[in-house]
């Protein structure tokens, strides 16, 4: 699993360097993003461009992310791709994350 992060303002970029999240590498993610996310960014945004598959496993792992983050933090999702973003509708996660079809799309929304 490979992470990378850049911040841009206050919005810090996480980009997925892996085809899939899944239940092999649940932890591993879980583990690499409480590191990557220690800068206390307001607005995190989770780029999965490169994940092709996704697994209840990696999805409990994003929402984990999300909860370490904590209440004044906030994670966003960015370039889903048509499996992984129907996953995450069927789970109704797409109520619960913001979903952008890009990773500018996601760097330009107005900040609600």
């Amino acid at each position: 699993m490979g992470l990378t992060s850049k911040t841009t303002g206050a919005t810090q970029i996480i980009t997925v360097h892996s085809d899939r999240i899944d239940a092999a590498m649940a932890i591993q993610f879980k583990e690499d993003m409480r590191a990557e996310t220690e800068s206390n960014a307001n607005r995190v945004v989770l780029d999965l461009s490169d994940v092709q598959f996704i697994d209840s496993s990696g999805l409990g792992a994003i929402v984990a992310s999300m909860k370490q983050l904590g209440k004044d933090r906030r994670l966003d999702l960015a370039g889903l791709q048509p499996v992984v973003e129907k996953v995450f509708h069927l789970t109704r996660m797409d109520t619960v994350f913001k979903l952008f079809a890009t990773l500018d799309d996601a760097l330009t929304a107005p900040e609600a």
